[in-house]
């Protein structure tokens, strides 16, 4: 079930964002015994040009759109890194 949330997460982003970098941690395990352990806790580092020009809010709604169709039954938590190419490489 893990395996299959962090894909359809994966596809998600990839298909939002045409990130330059994405990475997701499953920190689900680290929330055992949570009244929400039905849902799943990540952490997503993403880099793209569709950031570009926009506030860290903006970015954040961007992503919480995005991957609307999982909340809240497969993600209960979601912490974002979001950034562009040329703040990945600052």
């Amino acid at each position: 079930m893990t395996t299959d949330r962090v894909a359809r997460l994966r596809v998600l982003l990839e298909q939002a964002f045409e990130p330059v970098q994405l990475n997701i941690v499953d920190d689900s395990r680290s929330h055992a015994g949570h009244a929400h352990e039905g849902g799943g806790h990540f952490f997503v580092s993403l880099c793209s040009r569709h950031f570009e020009g926009r506030s860290m809010l903006e970015r954040h709604r961007l992503v919480y759109s995005a991957v609307s169709e999982m909340m809240p039954g497969d993600i209960h938590a979601l912490s974002i890194t979001a950034l562009t190419p040329a703040e990945q490489a600052a």
